[in-house]
């Protein structure tokens, strides 16, 4: 066997097959975004390093975007994420552009992570933002299209959760027991590990990072406080608006949502597989109003979120709710050739086809009939059209339905019709 040369570590390659599940996500979330009327917009592959600099954790620009220089020696890095070329795109034309905006896209990213189940070098992600306007109802309208998104590849409340914070309550909270603002981070960090380590070991990070006993105390009293959401008007009304969208059974309060709480100025949540009792997560959000000004811009508050396509894509796997694939070719009617002298009709008749709104193949070379056909049957190519010696000397066309066993030998200039009426029929197929 040679040596065939492998793919780099931690990107995919995508046969028709996978490739028809990429583009089924994108054309869900493209469904979705648009039932809220956001408009697609799109960024560069490339940035300058200087764009996350200004926005992102030192760990994402130092460790995990790929970083090199360009001939004009500038550092310039594929993009790890997309809100910091939003907020710069935005800043760009901050005068002319009317607000709300309501954006999304769907596109490639890259982070230099350890690759692993659910985690690749190189991902989609769909980003989707409300750009102008500061209210918990606008808050909700992004949970409320994730859970639309949800509820429309077919995921439950027992499989799917939406888990929400706010920033500005556990502010008051970590304020009221004492923790200055500077170690709020050490803090976030802490609380996000409490489900990773042992009861102890929480614990003594706590005093770690220099946390006395009340503080310890009170900080997990308020992370076993479920109703601490109601002393949150922000989360009231952010509920209430939830609860009008019909997706409440989606959604509720977790106090432990900590992660991104730095970067988040008010709601923030994650969304995770909740089957077997064990949480995994598939995206994060919340609210940004400090982005436009890291960038140059003025100040615009912003909410939004971003979900990557390889964890979604192994959970719908896993609860058989894909799309059903294989070898599937966009053709509906593969035009068959029955010889060498009849191949220009062929060619003209699929041409005519397609001027009449259909997508068809036609077949190549001179091979036999049934050999054509169980190709058209393995590509998932529904309809067959012969023309034949007799066809060809009446004017006619035969069109065979492969999934349904029937056939009909008509006028060619009926074809467009026919084929039209059999799709319509059985248009699953």
């Amino acid at each position: 066997m040679k040596n065939v040369i492998r793919p780099i570590k931690g990107t995919r390659d995508f046969y028709p097959e996978n490739m028809a599940v990429r583009n089924w996500l994108y054309q869900t979330a493209r469904q979705v975004s648009e039932a809220f009327g956001y408009q697609e917009y799109e960024g560069p592959i490339l940035e300058s390093l200087e764009l996350y600099a200004a926005k992102s954790g030192e760990e994402l620009v130092k460790e995990q975007a790929y970083v090199f220089p360009d001939r004009g020696g500038d550092q310039i890095t594929l993009r790890p994420e997309l809100t910091p070329t939003l907020a710069r795109m935005i800043a760009q034309r901050q005068q002319q552009l009317v607000y709300p905006l309501r954006w999304w896209s769907f596109g490639p990213f890259w982070r230099y992570e350890k690759p692993q189940k659910g985690r690749t070098r190189e991902f989609f992600q769909w980003n989707i933002d409300m750009i102008g306007v500061d209210t918990p109802e606008a808050d909700a309208e992004l949970i409320a299209i994730l859970v639309t998104f949800f509820q429309k590849v077919g995921l439950t409340p027992q499989q799917v959760n939406v888990l929400v914070n706010d920033r500005r309550l556990m502010d008051v909270q970590l304020t009221e027991l004492g923790i200055p603002a500077e170690r709020r981070a050490a803090v976030s960090n802490w609380i996000d590990r409490r489900d990773k380590l042992s009861a102890d070991e929480w614990t003594a990070y706590g005093r770690d990072i220099g946390l006395d006993a009340a503080q310890l105390q009170g900080v997990q009293a308020m992370l076993e406080d479920l109703a601490l959401w109601q002393r949150s008007p922000e989360l009231r009304r952010l509920f209430d608006a939830l609860r009008t969208y019909g997706v409440s059974e989606y959604v509720r309060f977790d106090p432990n949502v900590v992660r991104g709480l730095l970067y988040y100025t008010g709601t923030v949540w994650e969304a995770f597989d909740v089957r077997g009792g064990v949480r995994r997560a598939i995206m994060g959000g919340g609210r940004y109003n400090n982005l436009m000004a890291d960038v140059g811009g003025d100040p615009l508050p912003a909410v939004g979120f971003a979900m990557g396509d390889v964890v979604i894509s192994l959970i719908l796997d896993e609860l058989g709710l894909l799309p059903k694939g294989g070898n599937v070719s966009p053709a509906a009617v593969l035009v068959t050739v029955f010889d060498a002298e009849r191949m220009p009709a062929s060619l003209e008749l699929a041409t005519e086809l397609r001027r009449a709104g259909f997508n068809v193949a036609c077949h190549p070379e001179v091979v036999k009939l049934p050999r054509q056909f169980k190709y058209a049957d393995r590509m998932g190519i529904r309809l067959a059209a012969v023309i034949g010696p007799d066809e060809a000397a009446t004017g006619q066309v035969t069109i065979k339905d492969l999934q349904r066993g029937l056939q009909q030998t008509i006028a060619r200039s009926d074809a467009p019709a026919l084929i039209g009426k059999w799709l319509a029929d059985n248009p699953s197929s």
